[in-house]
């Protein structure tokens, strides 16, 4: 059986790039490889199957520099290493270096989520991305793929891929444990508590139609103070809570909030699709690149079009059925695994093929 071992800062269970890395994991276990994964950490509620190993000083912004032989040892025998962003945004140049040492001359795909110039902060870093005969580059959007090409690195786009018969949660049982009563409109907002998620601007929205605001993610980066002031100055009622199974978020709540000011790809609009369920969607570029495969959502200042099709049942249905269509054509696992697939029969690993 070929190996594969997934590799990056950390996992864990709620961030995008450690939920689509488990969705692979998955696409890939089916290929017919054993998966295994390295990090910095795992944090808690980590639950994919494979043995894990962790590398002291491959974490976010961790001071010490990691052992290349520890790396090494670590992936040691795996037919394959799919890298997680770790080659991409340089949040512990360190461990970047180092996992480029490792995986010199060596089967890899580097998985690009957020490569430095999408970033302010990182916008004057030039070290990454790093290219060799070796890899292959895969990005979530078309718009990566294309400044990659810009900047002489050749890659392929392959989107986040979703399970379309999703688990449908527990509505009632759910809004029971957070007290929100039946006729409450609930507001979720299913992303971790950082700048750029337009934390702000969703409680605006939900002030706006008299609803409860839910931030079900952790704050990060520091944010844990402005969340916590966000949240107080509230002209409605906010939930600031956890939960273990992704798919009760989306059974309690009305409506999802995503009016972030940049992301990769954005899993939730697509998840809220999938579960049937509205949601509006802040400007992001790559936002623009999705809406062209066929979705229909909410501008994130469009409250009044909100308003008008929560209170209209059959239009909403008619809404939710033709963005679950479009999910369930365009960002199968299917058709994921196809092009993952296509992928590696390419770049000539026969040995996946089988």
């Amino acid at each position: 059986m070929p190996t594969c071992s997934f590799l990056s800062f950390r996992f864990g269970p709620t961030d995008g790039v450690s939920v689509v890395a488990q969705n692979w994991a998955v696409v890939l276990a089916e290929l017919g490889f054993d998966i295994s994964w390295v990090a910095g950490s795992f944090e808690p509620g980590w639950k994919a199957s494979g043995d894990t190993r962790v590398i002291e000083g491959l974490g976010i912004g961790e001071s010490k520099v990691p052992d290349i032989n520890k790396l090494c040892d670590a992936l040691e025998g795996q037919d394959l290493v799919v890298v997680e962003n770790l080659l991409s945004i340089p949040l512990n140049l360190a461990a970047s270096n180092c996992a480029v040492e490792a995986l010199r001359g060596r089967p890899a795909i580097i998985h690009h989520h957020d490569p430095p110039w999408q970033r302010k902060r990182f916008a004057h870093i030039e070290d990454l991305p790093v290219d060799d005969p070796a890899w292959r580059h895969v990005t979530i959007n078309e718009l990566t793929r294309r400044q990659m090409s810009e900047r002489g690195i050749d890659a392929t786009t392959i989107y986040n891929g979703f399970d379309i018969d999703v688990e449908q949660g527990d509505r009632d049982e759910t809004r029971d444990r957070l007290c929100v009563p039946d006729e409450m409109l609930l507001v979720a907002h299913p992303v971790r508590a950082i700048e750029r998620k337009g934390i702000h601007q969703a409680i605006q929205v939900t002030e706006s139609l008299g609803g409860t605001y839910w931030i079900s993610g952790p704050a990060e980066d520091g944010y844990e103070s402005k969340l916590a002031k966000e949240l107080s100055s509230a002209n409605c009622p906010v939930i600031h809570a956890s939960l273990d199974n992704r798919s009760d978020i989306y059974a309690a709540a009305d409506l999802i909030a995503f009016p972030s000011t940049w992301e990769g790809f954005g899993n939730p609009p697509i998840e809220a699709a999938l579960y049937r369920r509205p949601v509006f969607v802040g400007n992001y570029p790559v936002a623009d690149e999705l809406r062209g495969l066929g979705f229909h959502w909410f501008a994130s200042e469009d409250t009044g079009a909100m308003r008008e099709r929560l209170n209209d049942s059959d239009g909403l249905n008619i809404l939710l059925e033709h963005n679950h269509k479009v999910a369930s054509r365009e960002l199968s696992f299917k058709k994921m695994s196809q092009r993952l697939e296509n992928l590696i029969i390419e770049a000539g690993w026969t040995h996946v093929s089988s």
